[in-house]
């Protein structure tokens, strides 16, 4: 595809946009400048992030000029919820979220070549500015009507909404404005629950300084039955290893339904169109190979972790089920692991139980007699290795990385025990997990 915005449709990257003709007309003529926000209001970006990052990648590779805003100002103050006031983090807290984000966020487009991008942070220009000036020069072009007219305000209206939180869009308005005086910035985008701060933006910049600029707005990411994609019924997806693990943002895309992995390829993979349309036919015809997930869940692994991480991964989920050496995994990779199955910690310094109450004890089976049971039959497995006696009981040696126990029963059934608990990573999904769909 030659037109950047027909391939962003194509990819479903655009649910609005400020007018199409001239926004495609615009992006034709020449290197633009752009940008996209990211507010600190957490140690990590997460998945949803992931979208505006991919748009940001695909439009520096046509040849634009990338602005990568990290919101120090607005980061403190906090977009309006629906569900109520915010609780406002302290300054200390926000500034480490934004070193903490600036370096995620580098990783994903140059800084160097033909168009590097730059990294900003609108607290520069935001914190020296008289209270009297912002009032004067940016708050005169706010009608109130229009503000209050804001879906996310009047919803908030009858329980009470306090000043801090409804003058946020004149924080990210402003934004806008000074990255178009300062830079040439002419194109902003940004998820969809975001349009009207953005189109609040191009307002401003219209306003005051009568200039014509351009909006764009990612879709809102669901699964097939509606809910977010990108969340667990635990916890967020969140970019940072520490507190996703690669072996589990890897699992959390390989276990993508089939309705909607086409859809979510074409966002975060950079894969042709053909490519594409080739993994889609293979779905549709042999959807047991799962050969679109495996594609998903390899690629986007690769881009946020590294290629090595992703290796891992898929190099762990072929131990938990037999076909390597666990003890071949490096310590990180199966903590990572022993987070996903929900791995339950052994005090340290205790003696360690048997077979049956281990499997037991990590959700593998319902009852000691049913462990009992799963050994007799030849279907219960210590770190990959056959259990053969009802009476067998844990020893040292089977601490893999002097931490770890692997239990399986039969071919799918996985849990784990840690001595002490495997710090560092989120245990995300329930322990006991039938790892069927994940299987790699």
């Amino acid at each position: 595809m030659t037109d950047l915005l027909e391939e962003l449709k194509w990819r479903g990257l655009v649910a609005h946009s400020t007018d199409e003709t001239a926004l495609a007309e615009h992006l034709s003529a020449g290197p633009v400048t752009f940008y996209v926000g990211f507010d600190p209001t957490a140690p990590s970006l997460h998945f949803g992030n992931l979208v505006q990052l991919m748009v940001a990648r695909a439009l520096q590779r046509a040849g634009h000029d990338p602005l990568l805003l990290v919101g120090g100002s607005t980061g403190l103050i906090g977009d309006p919820k629906e569900s109520g006031e915010r609780v406002l983090n302290t300054k200390e807290t926000v500034a480490g979220w934004v070193e903490s984000i600036r370096r995620q966020v580098e990783k994903f487009v140059a800084f160097s070549g033909a168009n590097p991008a730059r990294l900003v942070n609108n607290l520069d220009w935001t914190g020296p500015m008289p209270v009297l000036d912002f009032l004067r020069d940016i708050g005169k072009h706010f009608p109130v009507n229009r503000m209050l007219a804001r879906d996310v305000v009047r919803n908030r209206l009858e329980e009470g909404i306090s000043y801090t939180e409804f003058s946020y869009v004149l924080l990210q308005a402003m934004d806008y404005l000074e990255l178009h005086r300062t830079y040439g910035c002419t194109l902003q985008f940004g998820g969809s629950d975001q349009w009207g701060n953005i189109t609040a933006g191009v307002e401003l910049v219209r306003r005051a300084d009568g200039a014509r600029v351009h909006a764009i707005a990612t879709p809102l990411l669901t699964k097939a039955d509606g809910t977010k994609f990108g969340k667990t019924e635990s916890a967020t997806i969140w970019l940072d290893p520490a507190m996703t693990s690669p072996y589990a943002f890897h699992q959390y895309f390989l276990n993508t339904e089939d309705e909607k992995v086409i859809e979510y390829l074409k966002v975060f993979s950079e894969r042709s169109p053909a490519e594409i349309e080739e993994l889609e036919r293979q779905t549709g015809e042999q959807p047991h190979l799962r050969a679109a997930q495996r594609a998903l869940a390899d690629d986007v692994t690769a881009l946020v972790h590294s290629p090595a991480e992703r290796d891992a991964a898929v190099a762990a989920a072929a131990a938990l089920f037999g076909r390597s050496e666990l003890a071949d995994l490096s310590e990180s990779v199966l903590a990572g692991v022993v987070a996903e199955v929900g791995g339950v910690p052994i005090p340290e310094g205790t003696d360690l139980p048997s077979v049956a109450e281990a499997l037991t004890s990590s959700g593998v089976v319902s009852s000691k007699a049913a462990g009992r049971r799963a050994i007799a039959e030849g279907g219960a497995y210590v770190n990959n290795r056959k259990v053969t006696d009802p009476d067998a009981t844990l020893v040292e040696q089977d601490l893999l990385h002097g931490r770890y126990i692997i239990l399986r029963r039969g071919k799918k059934t996985v849990g784990a025990l840690a001595v002490g608990h495997p710090d560092g990573h989120s245990a995300e999904v329930s322990h006991g997990l039938d790892h069927r769909a994940g299987e790699a």
